[in-house]
C-alpha cells in the first residue's frame, strides 16, 4: 500500500509517494537537481553534495535531496505541506561551495580531454561555479589505472562519485573496483592492480560524469560536435538494444545506448559499445567471382549474371539465412527461393523451433517480466555470455530476492548465486513431475537445449513446466534475425541437412558460422551474400558485397518478439549495396522480378503477408500453443556460445574483440606468477 504525502517545491504542491526522495520529487514537479553521484539505477551513496536543496522548518543547512525521503519531511505548524526550495540564496551559496571544493584538485585539461563537450562537470560548472578560484596550493594528481583495453583512467580529474564501483558491483556483478584510503589519499582504484573481467564494463564510460574514465578505442579520434547521431538497433546478440551511432563522414566512430526501460533500460554489453572497429575491416566493397580456383575482382553485372545463370540451372536452389540478416532481406530472398521452387533455413545452428507456433520459438514472457519473477528457470542458457543486459536484468531481481534454478553446466559464473537442479535432459524430466503452481514464476529457455536432435522435446518439457508452474516463458535466442526469419516461415521441414540436401545451387545469406562441405565432384556452387571476407565467402563462387546492420534501414524482431527499426547511419563501402536492393536486381536477372522497386513497396508487402510487424516497438500477445510432450533421455545442455566476443563476423573482424577474446582465454586458463 503507498504512502502518499505531499510537498511544496518552489511554490507547486504534489502528491507523491512518501519513500520517493526529494530528487525524484523535484523532477516530477520539472525541477532540475544538480548532481554527480546520483544515478536512477544504482543505490544511492550522498557523496557528491551537489543536489543540495533548503527544507523549510529543517535543520538550519541544505539538506542532500538525494538521500531524503518525502516521508522525513516535517509538515508546517498547521499541518501545510513541507516546503522545499531548491533556488533559494542558501542553496545558491551551498552547490556554489560544493562546486569550488570538487574543482580544487581538478585539472584544467578540458581542450584535451575526451569528455569535453559533452561533460557533466562543465556542464555545472557554467551553471553553479564561480569565475575564479581561492585555492593556491599544489594541486592533488594520481596514478591512473590500468582496468584493461576498453577504459581508459585519468584518476587526476575523478572526483569521487563512486558510480563506476557502484555499477560493477551492483549491475556488473563484479568486485574489482573499490575505493582506498581517506580524505585527501581517498582514491578509486582496482584491487590488486586487476583489469574488468566483465563484458559490460563500457558503461562506467558513459556513468562517468568526468573525464576520469574514457573509451580507449575512441580516444582522440573525434569530438561530440563532429558526429552525427542515428538512433538505431543493435544486432549483436538478440536483446535488441536500442542504441545511438555515431558517424563521422562514412565511417563510424562510436557506439552508445540509448534508454529503454523495456529492453536494455540504458546498458549495453560491450560487444555492442566496441564493435565499431570491425565494421571497417575485411569489408567485402566489390563482387567477386570464382576462375580456376581463385577468386577474382569482378562488375555487378558480371556477379549478377553469372549467379543468375546457376540458379536457372539448378535441379535444386537452397538459401540460407545468416543471424545477422534484416527483416526485409529474408522476404527478399525467400520470395526468390519460393519462385523456384527451392528450399530455406534460417536455423543454420541446427536449433530445432517450430515454425508457425509463435508461443514456442518466442514464448509469452517479455523482458520486462523478469523485473517482477520471483522464480527464474534457465535451461540450457548462459545469458552472461549470451544476453548480458538481460542477465543484469535477472541480477537485479536476484538481488531483491528472487530464486535463480539453472539446468546445465554446474561451473558458470553468472555474477549471481543460483540452485543447479542437473546438467541437462533427465533433471528437466524430474523437475517437470515435481513443479506446482508457483507465483512470479518464468522460464528462460536458451539455444544450448535446442540445438540437439531433440529439440522439440525439450521445448514441449519447458513449455509443460511453465504450464506447472503457472508462469511464463521466453525463448533466449542467440541471433538478432532468427525471430524474424521464424515469422516469415523461413524454414524447412527436417532443418539444415533437408535443405541442404540434393542442392545443387546454395544462396548463402550472410551465414557464417556452418562449413558447406565440398565432395568429390567439388559440391554445390555457392553464391555469398554477405560483408565481411568471413567464412562464407572463402567458400563462395560468387560474392556479392551486402551492407551491415549499420548501413541499411532494417527491420528485427528481439527475442520477446518486438520489431524495431534498425536505420542507416553511414553508407556502404565501394560498391556493396543493401542487401533486399542485390536480390531485387538479381531477380530482374532472373526474368522474374521481385514486384516492389522500394524497400517502402517491399515493407508494404512484408506486412501483407505479416501483419504484426508494423507493430514496431511492441511486444505482440502470443497465443499459447503447447507442443506435445515427451520424456527426454539422457544428456547434457551446453550453452549455444563458446566465445562470447567472436559471435559473427563483423566481431572476428574487429582487432578490439580479438584482444578481449585473448585475454578471456588467459584468464581461464589462470596460470600463477611463478609459472
Amino acid at each position: 500500500m503507498s504512502d502518499l504525502r505531499k510537498v511544496n517545491i518552489d511554490g507547486t504542491e504534489i502528491e507523491v509517494d512518501g519513500a520517493m526522495t526529494l530528487i525524484q520529487a523535484c523532477e516530477i514537479v520539472g525541477v532540475e537537481i544538480p548532481r554527480f553521484c546520483y544515478h536512477e539505477r544504482l543505490s544511492i551513496a550522498g557523496n557528491c553534495r551537489m543536489c543540495l536543496v533548503e527544507v523549510v522548518g529543517g535543520p538550519p543547512k541544505p539538506t542532500a535531496s538525494c538521500a531524503m525521503q518525502v516521508r522525513d519531511l516535517r509538515p508546517g505548524p498547521e499541518g501545510q505541506a513541507p516546503v522545499v526550495k531548491t533556488n533559494s540564496p542558501m542553496v545558491k551559496k551551498a552547490r556554489e561551495g560544493v562546486m569550488e571544493f570538487l574543482l580544487i584538485n581538478h585539472p584544467l585539461d578540458c581542450p584535451i580531454c575526451d569528455q569535453g563537450g559533452e561533460c557533466d562537470l562543465q556542464d555545472q560548472a557554467m551553471a553553479y561555479g564561480v569565475d575564479f578560484s581561492r585555492f593556491r596550493e599544489a594541486k592533488r594528481a594520481l596514478d591512473d589505472v590500468n582496468l584493461g583495453p576498453l577504459v581508459e583512467t585519468n584518476m587526476t580529474r575523478c572526483i569521487s562519485c563512486t558510480r563506476c564501483v557502484r555499477f560493477t558491483t551492483e549491475v556488473a556483478g563484479i568486485t574489482q573496483m573499490g575505493q582506498t584510503g581517506r580524505g585527501e589519499d581517498a582514491e578509486i582504484t582496482s584491487y590488486l592492480g586487476e583489469t574488468l573481467d566483465s563484458n559490460m564494463q563500457g558503461n562506467i564510460i558513459d556513468l562517468c560524469p568526468v573525464g576520469a574514465l574514457t573509451s580507449k578505442p575512441y580516444a582522440f579520434t573525434a569530438r561530440p560536435w563532429e558526429l552525427t547521431k542515428t538512433e538505431s538497433i543493435d544486432v549483436m546478440d538478440a536483446l535488441g538494444s536500442n542504441i545511438r551511432v555515431d558517424t563521422k563522414g562514412r565511417e563510424v566512430m562510436r557506439i552508445l545506448p540509448r534508454n529503454h526501460d523495456g529492453v536494455n533500460e540504458e546498458w549495453i554489453s560491450d560487444k555492442t559499445r566496441f564493435i565499431w572497429d570491425g565494421l571497417r575491416r575485411q569489408r567485402l566493397d566489390t563482387p567477386y567471382l570464382r576462375e580456376n580456383g581463385k577468386l577474382r575482382p569482378a562488375t555487378w553485372p558480371e556477379a549478377l549474371d553469372k549467379a543468375a545463370t546457376a540458379i536457372k540451372s539448378a535441379s535444386k536452389l537452397a538459401a540460407l539465412v545468416g543471424d545477422l540478416a534484416p527483416v526485409e532481406a529474408v522476404f527478399a530472398i525467400k520470395q526468390l527461393v519460393d519462385g523456384r521452387g527451392g528450399s530455406i533455413e534460417a536455423r543454420t545452428d541446427g536449433a530445432v523451433l517450430p515454425a508457425g507456433n509463435r508461443s514456442a520459438y518466442v514464448g509469452t514472457a517479455a523482458i520486462e517480466d523478469i523485473d517482477s519473477a520471483k522464480e527464474i528457470y534457465l535451461i540450457g542458457t548462459n545469458p552472461r555470455d549470451e544476453a548480458p543486459v538481460l542477465n543484469a536484468r535477472i541480477r537485479k531481481v536476484w538481488s531483491q530476492g528472487a530464486n535463480v534454478h539453472v539446468l546445465g553446466p554446474k561451473d558458470m559464473d553468472l555474477t549471481y548465486d543460483y540452485e543447479w537442479v542437473g546438467p541437462g535432459r533427465a533433471p528437466l524430466n524430474t523437475l517437470v513431475e515435481k513443479a506446482k503452481p508457483t507465483e512470479g514464476a518464468l522460464v528462460i529457455v536458451g539455444q544450448g537445449a535446442l540445438t540437439e536432435g531433440d529439440g522439440i522435446a525439450v521445448l514441449g518439457q519447458a513449455m509443460a513446466l511453465t504450464e506447472k508452474l503457472g508462469g511464463k516463458m521466453l525463448v533466449l535466442h542467440t541471433a538478432a534475425g532468427r525471430v524474424g526469419a521464424m515469422d516469415l516461415g523461413a524454414v524447412t521441414e527436417g532443418g539444415l541437412s533437408a535443405a541442404l540436401d540434393g542442392a545443387d545451387v546454395v544462396y548463402n545469406l550472410g551465414a557464417d558460422e556452418i562449413d558447406i562441405g565440398r565432395d568429390e565432384t567439388g559440391g554445390p556452387f555457392v553464391i555469398y551474400q554477405g560483408s565481411h571476407g568471413d567464412r562464407g565467402a572463402h567458400r563462395a563462387d560468387v560474392i556479392l558485397p551486402g551492407a551491415t546492420y549499420t548501413e541499411e534501414s532494417g527491420l528485427f524482431v528481439n527475442t520477446e518478439g518486438r520489431p524495431q527499426l534498425a536505420a542507416r547511419a553511414g553508407f556502404a563501402p565501394g560498391e556493396a549495396k543493401e542487401n533486399w536492393a542485390i536480390l531485387r536486381a538479381l531477380s530482374g536477372e532472373l526474368g522474374t522480378p521481385l514486384p516492389y522497386d522500394s524497400l517502402a513497396q517491399l515493407r508494404q508487402a512484408l506486412v501483407a503477408e505479416v501483419p504484426h510487424l508494423a507493430r514496431i516497438d511492441e511486444v505482440i500477445e502470443n497465443p499459447w500453443q503447447p507442443l506435445e510432450t515427451a520424456a527426454l533421455k539422457q544428456g547434457k545442455f551446453t550453452p549455444a556460445i563458446r566465445d562470447f566476443y567472436l559471435t559473427n563476423p563483423i566481431a572476428r573482424a574487429s582487432a578490439v574483440m580479438a584482444e578481449l577474446s585473448a585475454n578471456a582465454a588467459a584468464r581461464k586458463s589462470g596460470k600463477l606468477a611463478a609459472e
